[in-house]
């Protein structure tokens, strides 16, 4: 009889587990009136140049002709869906900044870019135009090429995605790729990012706010990897019967069985 009644306890114990929901939600720590001290934890971090990233960067000016100087020249785009690949479109040609950082810019030389965002760029080769006497009213635009992030694990559409603002927060990565699925761990995202060569992982709560706001992977950077783990359910459905003793189904079957023979016993 003890150990119909033991037994029964755990059925009742694992059902009651079985049922149980989960904390899905996201700043699970926040109070009103919170969230403008977190932000300060935060200043925001522009996306800055590096290495090997590649850059569009176009000098205009009242004076076409001088302003012609100052930009790589024009290049063909061929079809190569077509056997005779035809020139169908034309481009600016872009810069990819070297292993130092620098660039070779036209008239001006060689300018070291590194470390500094679109605008700061873009400024700072408007100012030597200027201060010069290059180009008086030199307008100078700078677009980034070929920079992305990537998203993998439970979100709803993992993927390779391209930065196209000057700031991007994991958040504005994680709505990008559609939120995380209900399997996907909140208080464990990992961003694995490329810091001077060195691999460096970081380790997000995204149900803690103080965690988010407070992490150097707040504000993500080019080529940063997010990887958002599965929960243990989802880890068990690679076996066949990994919730098997998950499904509620079972634990009331059983608890019925016991039930049964228990009232059969008494009897």
């Amino acid at each position: 009889m003890k150990t119909l009644k033991l037994l029964t306890a755990v059925a009742a114990t694992m059902l009651l587990s079985a049922c149980s929901t989960p904390k899905l939600g996201y700043f699970q720590d926040v109070q009103s009136g919170q969230l403008h001290q977190l932000h300060q934890l935060q200043t925001p971090k522009y996306v800055k140049v590096q290495p090997g990233d590649k850059l569009s960067i176009l000098v205009s000016s009242k004076t076409p002709e001088l302003a012609y100087l100052y930009n790589l020249p024009v290049v063909g785009r061929y079809n190569s869906s077509t056997s005779n690949r035809s020139l169908n479109t034309s481009s600016v040609a872009h810069y990819t900044v070297a292993p130092d950082g620098s660039i070779e810019f036209p008239v001006l030389g060689k300018l070291i870019i590194a470390g500094k965002s679109r605008s700061e760029v873009g400024d700072y080769i408007r100012n030597l135009l200027v201060s010069g006497n290059h180009l008086k009213d030199a307008v100078v635009t700078v677009d980034f090429l070929d920079m992305y992030f990537s998203v993998m694990g439970e979100v709803k559409s993992p993927g390779r995605f391209i930065i196209d603002h000057d700031k991007v927060t994991l958040l504005d990565a994680l709505s990008q790729a559609g939120d995380l699925t209900i399997n996907g761990l909140r208080n464990n995202v990992l961003v694995m990012r490329d810091e001077d060569g060195k691999e460096t992982a970081y380790r997000v709560d995204l149900t803690n706010a103080e965690s988010l706001y407070g992490s150097p992977a707040f504000y993500l950077k080019q080529n940063d990897i997010i990887y958002v783990e599965p929960n243990a359910k989802r880890a068990r459905e690679s076996t066949g019967t990994g919730n098997a003793f998950q499904n509620p189904s079972l634990w009331i079957s059983l608890a019925s069985l016991l039930t049964t023979i228990t009232v059969l016993i008494v009897k």
